[in-house]
């Protein structure tokens, strides 16, 4: 039987197990990423495994999330990851210098490779045809020390593209509609494999936005194959001799199979506060808009510039409307330089923010009070872009730039009637300008260079094993799709703390309860109970990290996101899951709980007695036994050290 393309990465990269969906396999990773929002615990992780050098083909340290300079902290961690860089042979890429998934694909990206980042929207590089998995960061400081990255195989879904995208629809569209019929929990346990005539349609800088926001479905990743597309972008970034052809056979067998005829689709938008409530544009045109933001990792290319400057031409953004673009890259500033977008934007109206992924994440350029923020981002999470009240809209940077002209949601195409827009058509230059001179590399005497460490850098807290008995009051009940921005927010008061376990666990679940770390930290810790899809959303291990040390043991579920799930194994909680889904309704705010470790197993069920009510709630934990190993443990750390004192 035939291969999918997702099928021939892995199987190359296969170091243990075997590939049948659900089973545990270990993957050899070429490449590592990292951003400063979750590098500096990923580099004080890889420093307290103890070796000396990485040990992958590439490793890139970007900068690109916490760039407002308030005080020292963003900064000091800037330092710190560029000591830490020189001395274990890491590329570093400094601050304005590109977004990590933008500049990767630029750069880095191979056809047939496998990336692990700390990010959950490392799939970028999928529309590349890499395998390429957002984790948490330590499971990358692992890969970095030569660790292969275990996962559950998952079931591959072929989405099958026909037709062609019709003016003033564009990839957005595309990744929306999928969106739309899997919802955020559809991809879960799964690689989504884009295929089909339709395919040769797209562009990479399409196809990467496509496989970015393939996240929000909660897939493993997302690929497209590498063809003559793949390669014409490769030359002319200079690296054609990167490129190989890579598709699925033509017996390949796929799982589930998406059908989507692009000419059918139209111009979509997704609501507050989910990336799956989409509907068409023109079942809410008309709706007023304070803030429209460009770019970010999902929509920053210069063919994304390009079209809204398209539309823009000769037009003035709205009196009533705030409207600001994060380019991806230094690249793309200065094609767009050279070919007048830029200019257009200014003339336009619209604010030049920083390369940075800053307005997403709440670090800069906030909604107004209840305001309606459009934006071509790939999350609306509750408060993710700076506080709960905003309403973030996600769309397409051609439904985002007619709306800015006209103050109020508009369908591109509509505009385009009125104003005589002709269709747009991207020319990927020949040559793109390639300027690596920002990148720092690794030094060539690593012995010399000290790592300086600001005082907002702490070490890592201790975590003890499991205890024969856990025993803990549930700390808090919540719903379905709570998402790691639910859990540790992000955000310009935030994600300075990112160095400092302590501080920024003063902030857990403060967008759900203000109350949480205090009672959390007055009760000793204990459960929390949430719905389906619990941990949804970011990579941030932060949000297993911080709930860990403020005494958090375990986490009674309907259904975990896989990068959570990981995470939480990796910081010693235990997941478990509602044997029995209706159970969830048996259990409250404020029960007291117990387990006994020993009656932990991952397969079959095991008792979590409730001593309020007086009964015992049927449970599984969805984790291998190697990864209830690690749990026992108290965490990844713990257990990779007893593991290498047992080698010794």
């Amino acid at each position: 039987m035939g291969q999918t393309v997702a099928e021939k990465i892995l199987s190359r990269h296969l170091v243990s197990g075997d590939m049948e969906p659900g089973r545990p396999i270990a993957l050899r990773m070429d490449q590592t990423l990292t951003q400063d929002a979750t590098g500096t615990m990923a580099y004080l992780q890889f420093e307290a495994i103890g070796v000396d050098r990485v040990r992958t083909e590439l490793s890139v340290s970007y900068v690109d999330h916490n760039m407002i300079q308030g005080d020292y902290r963003n900064p000091d961690d800037h330092r710190y990851l560029q000591d830490v860089a020189a001395k274990y042979g890491i590329l570093f890429s400094p601050a304005g210098n590109g977004i990590c998934h933008q500049l990767h694909l630029e750069r880095f990206a191979v056809p047939g490779k496998t990336l692990i980042g700390s990010d959950s929207h490392t799939p970028t590089a999928g529309g590349l045809t890499m395998i390429a998995i957002g984790a948490g960061g330590l499971d990358v400081a692992l890969a970095m020390a030569g660790e292969p990255f275990v996962t559950p195989m998952p079931r591959i879904t072929l989405v099958r593209l026909v037709g062609t995208l019709q003016p003033f629809v564009s990839a957005k569209d595309v990744i929306l509609e999928v969106l739309r019929r899997i919802t955020v929990k559809g991809g879960v346990g799964r690689i989504l494999e884009y295929g089909g005539p339709g395919v040769e349609g797209l562009s990479v800088p399409d196809r990467a936005t496509i496989t970015n926001m393939g996240a929000e479905t909660g897939a493993t990743s997302s690929v497209f194959p590498s063809d003559e597309v793949t390669r014409r972008w490769l030359r002319s970034q200079g690296r054609e001799s990167s490129w190989v052809e890579l598709s699925a056979d033509a017996d390949a067998r796929y799982d589930t199979v998406i059908d989507i005829d692009l000419s059918t689709l139209e111009p979509l938008v997704a609501q507050p506060f989910q990336p799956d409530r989409v509907v068409p544009v023109r079942e809410l045109a008309g709706l007023p808009v304070d803030q429209v933001m460009f770019g970010s990792c999902t929509n920053s290319s210069l063919r994304d510039i390009e079209s809204v400057a398209h539309i823009l031409e000769g037009r003035r953004i709205a009196p009533t409307v705030d409207a600001g673009i994060s380019p991806g890259s230094r690249q793309v500033i200065l094609e767009a330089a050279r070919t007048g977008a830029f200019a257009t934007l200014v003339a336009s109206g619209v604010r030049l923010l920083e390369v940075s992924c800053g307005a997403c994440i709440g670090m800069g350029f906030a909604p107004p009070t209840e305001g309606v923020s459009l934006r071509t981002i790939n999350r609306n999470f509750l408060g993710r872009c700076g506080h709960k009240t905003g309403k973030v809209y996600l769309v397409s940077p051609e439904v985002a730039a007619a709306s800015a002209v006209t103050g109020v949601l508009t369908d591109p195409r509509d505009l385009a009637r009125e104003e005589g827009i002709e269709p747009f058509s991207f020319a990927q230059p020949d040559a793109f300008l390639v300027d690596d001179s920002r990148f720092v590399a690794p030094a060539d005497e690593p012995e010399t260079v000290t790592i300086r460490r600001g005082p907002n850098i702490a070490p890592l807290p201790p975590i003890e094993a499991m205890a024969e008995t856990v025993r803990g009051e549930v700390l808090l009940k919540v719903g379905d799709d709570i998402t790691t921005d639910h859990i540790m927010p992000a955000g310009a008061k935030i994600l300075p703390l990112r160095s400092n376990i302590p501080a920024i666990a003063r902030h857990v679940f403060e967008v759900v309860d203000a109350s949480f770390h205090d009672r959390a930290l007055a009760k000793g810790g204990g459960f929390v109970v949430g719905g389906a899809n619990y941990g949804q959303g970011s990579s941030r291990e932060h949000a297993a990290l911080a709930p860990r040390y403020l005494g958090v043991r375990a986490v009674l579920a309907k259904s975990f996101a896989r990068i959570h799930l990981a995470n939480l194994v990796n910081c010693g909680i235990l997941p478990l899951l509602f044997q029995d889904p209706s159970d969830y309704d048996a259990v409250e705010a404020g029960d007291a709980l117990s387990l006994n470790r020993r009656e932990v197993v991952t397969a079959g069920s095991f008792p979590v007695r409730n001593e309020r009510s007086g009964r015992d709630i049927p449970c599984t934990t969805p984790i291998s036994e190697e990864d209830l190993a690690v749990v026992l443990a108290g965490g990844k750390l713990n257990w990779v050290r007893s593991k290498k004192a047992e080698r010794l």
